[in-house]
């Protein structure tokens, strides 16, 4: 649910060499689709509450909280008995864009808990009950109904997902929008290392629905056109002067330096969906296949000895 713990020295099967990082990049393999809100888009106390917690300056950077996230996690699934709902506290992080601050919160407790019904989704309930104990999974089913009923105008600003990046959330990015950092290798540790895309809502919108037009148009597999469906109805539940961020998270350390500086997957879905809007599904496939097969490259590590 949270990916695996790190070790501080990680071998990079993916890249068949050993990348050394520092202590705040050793978070669990996943990546992550975040929406960064102007606080003028949060209401009430809640906004109240974002405005101070931006003006007094200690937000955690990503790499950082990322890492107590992770910690956090840890903490809790090796407690006895085992915990869902790691402990860390209502934290965001803030960027700035044209002089108006920007948004996104952790809402730690709540993604976790709903990592925990999809987990379980995916598993028989005998087996399930063996990594999630039943009582937990159903106090955490709980404090997140409560929490729907509380706060029905508020959502989760954070999409996680374990040992791939989901091919959809490709749509929402363009190729040149992509910022790749290998780090700082010192004597024996690499830091910063990341593969970022960045867009504006409005931007991130469009091309969701130009990619649905396409899909609708020519692909007979409704479940490939329903997973985009979702991402552009999620899209819709923030402020259209959002900031979209997709963030290869601890990704990044599965892939080696030049694996990394060539990793072009949102060119090469782009390429895929104009193939398929020009009829040409032999380019389609080629385009889609490279990127299918990087992913694999890193679930696979998941099963690995």
């Amino acid at each position: 649910m949270w990916g695996s713990v790190g070790d501080a020295e990680e071998v990079c099967p993916a890249g068949g060499h050993r990348i050394e990082c520092d202590d705040a990049a050793v978070t669990s393999y996943a990546a992550h689709l975040r929406v960064y809100e102007p606080i003028a888009a949060f209401e009430g106390e809640e906004r109240r509450r974002w405005e101070q917690y931006a003006r007094a300056g200690n937000v955690p950077s990503v790499a950082g909280g990322m890492e107590m996230e992770h910690a956090a996690a840890v903490r809790a699934l090796v407690g006895r008995p085992p915990r869902v709902v790691p402990v860390v506290g209502e934290h965001a992080f803030v960027t700035e864009v044209d002089g108006v601050t920007l948004l996104c919160p952790w809402r730690t407790r709540i993604r976790a808990c709903e990592a925990s019904g999809d987990f379980r989704e995916l598993l028989p309930d005998s087996l399930a009950d063996a990594f999630i104990p039943r009582a937990a999974a159903e106090a955490a089913e709980d404090e997140l109904e409560q929490w729907r009923v509380e706060h029905p105008d508020l959502h989760t600003h954070i999409l996680t997902s374990t040992w791939q990046v989901p091919l959809r959330w490709f749509v929402l990015v363009d190729p040149d929008e992509r910022s790749v950092s290998l780090g700082t290798r010192g004597t024996t540790r690499v830091s910063g290392r990341s593969l970022v895309y960045r867009t504006p809502m409005s931007r991130a919108r469009r091309r969701t629905a130009r990619a649905l037009a396409v899909l609708r148009r020519t692909l007979d597999d409704g479940q490939v056109t329903a997973a985009v469906e979702d991402l552009g109805r999620w899209l819709e539940e923030f402020h259209p002067r959002s900031l979209v961020e997709l963030d290869y998270g601890g990704l990044v350390h599965l892939l080696d330096d030049a694996e990394l500086r060539q990793d072009e997957s949102a060119r090469d879905i782009a390429e895929a969906l104009t193939a398929l809007a020009d009829g040409d599904g032999t380019r389609a496939g080629g385009a889609y296949g490279r990127v299918t097969a990087r992913m694999k490259a890193l679930q696979g590590v998941e099963a690995a000895n």
